[in-house]
C-alpha cells in the first residue's frame, strides 16, 4: 500500500522533528500522500517542507489504500468518521496520552512504513454504533465507533432512562445516564464507570449505567444485533445524547433514541505481532 491519506490534529508541536521525518521517509519510499487539508495548513504554519507528491485534501480520493491517524483516541475517532464506509484500513501513531486504538509512535517510523507499504499489518473489523432520534439535527452524523451516551442535561437533576430490548422492557435506569459501548470503547467511558473490558473485534455491545442510584443496576453485555430503545426523562428540559463526544438535545420525555449496530464496520491496521493480551499490559498495565 503505498497511496496514503493522513488525518491528524493541531497539537504536534513537539513531534515536529519526527513529522518531517516521517514524511521524508514516506516519500523516499515512493508513497503518494494525501494530507487533510486543517492537518496540512497547521503543518506548513509549523515550517514543514513537502514534496511535490504531497497532495491537500478534504475528502478522501478514491484510489486511497490506508489512512493513518497522527494524535490521539480522539483524532482516531475523528479520523474513522472522516473514512466512513468506504472500507479503508486506518492505522494510528500516538501522539496523545493513552492511545489505546494506535499501534505505533513517532520512534517507529522504519518499521511501520515497511508495514504500510507491504501490507503487513494485522486488519481488525470493528463494530460502530448507529443512532435513530427524531430530535438529531439534520446533517448530524449518527455513527459512533467508542459509544452512545444519554445523560443529564444542564441540570444536576438525574434521569430516568426506561430501556427495552427488541421490544421487551428492560429496566427504569434512575442514574446520570447511561453509556452504550462497542468493544472497541469498551476501555473508554465504558471503563472508568465499572464497564468491562471485551475483546475489541466481539459482536456484542455493553450497557453501563452513570453513577446509578441502586446497586442493582449493573453493566449489562447484549448481543449486537439487538436494537435498543430508551426514552429519556428528567426534571431539567433537555437530556444530552452524545455520539463519540458529538452531541445533540433532546427534549425530556419526548422522544426515544433508538440504538442498533451501524451498516458498516471500521479496519483498524495493527501492529502485524499485537495481541490483545499484550495491548492489556502495554496500554493498560494488566496485571501490574
Amino acid at each position: 500500500m503505498n497511496r496514503i491519506a493522513i488525518y491528524g490534529n493541531r497539537h504536534q508541536d513537539e513531534y515536529l522533528d519526527e513529522l518531517q521525518c516521517f514524511f521524508q521517509k514516506l516519500d523516499s519510499r515512493g508513497c503518494e500522500v494525501w494530507i487533510k487539508d486543517h492537518f496540512f495548513t497547521y503543518l506548513k504554519s509549523r515550517n514543514l517542507q513537502f514534496s511535490d507528491n504531497v497532495r491537500i485534501i478534504t475528502d478522501i480520493p478514491e484510489e486511497v489504500e490506508c489512512v493513518i491517524s497522527i494524535g490521539g483516541d480522539g483524532t482516531f475517532l475523528r479520523a474513522a468518521e472522516w473514512v466512513g464506509n468506504r472500507g479503508v484500513p486506518i492505522l494510528g501513531i500516538n501522539t496523545g496520552h493513552l492511545g489505546f486504538l494506535a499501534s505505533y509512535s513517532l520512534g517507529e517510523v522504519d518499521e511501520l512504513v515497511d508495514v504500510i507499504i507491504n501490507d503487513l499489518g494485522k486488519r481488525e473489523s470493528r463494530i460502530l454504533l448507529t443512532v435513530k432520534c427524531d430530535a438529531m439535527p439534520e446533517g448530524f452524523l449518527p455513527y459512533a465507533l467508542n459509544e452512545v451516551v444519554v445523560q443529564r442535561g444542564e441540570n444536576a437533576s438525574m434521569v430516568c432512562v426506561h430501556a427495552e430490548i427488541d421490544g421487551h422492557f428492560l429496566a427504569d435506569y434512575l442514574a446520570d445516564g447511561l453509556v452504550v459501548s462497542t468493544p472497541t470503547g469498551s476501555t473508554a467511558y465504558n471503563l472508568s464507570i465499572g464497564g468491562p473490558i471485551l475483546q475489541p473485534t466481539l459482536q456484542c455491545f455493553v450497557i453501563s449505567p452513570i453513577a446509578p442510584h441502586s446497586l442493582t443496576m449493573r453493566p449489562l453485555v447484549v448481543s449486537s444485533e439487538s436494537s435498543l430503545k430508551f426514552r429519556p426523562e428528567s426534571r431539567g428540559k433537555t437530556i444530552r445524547v452524545s455520539l463519540d463526544g458529538r452531541d445533540f438535545a433532546v427534549d425530556s420525555g419526548a422522544h426515544d433514541v433508538i440504538v442498533t449496530k451501524a451498516p458498516y464496520s471500521i479496519t483498524v491496521l495493527r501492529r502485524p505481532s499485537s495481541n490483545f493480551s499484550e495491548l492489556l499490559r502495554n496500554k493498560l498495565f494488566w496485571g501490574k
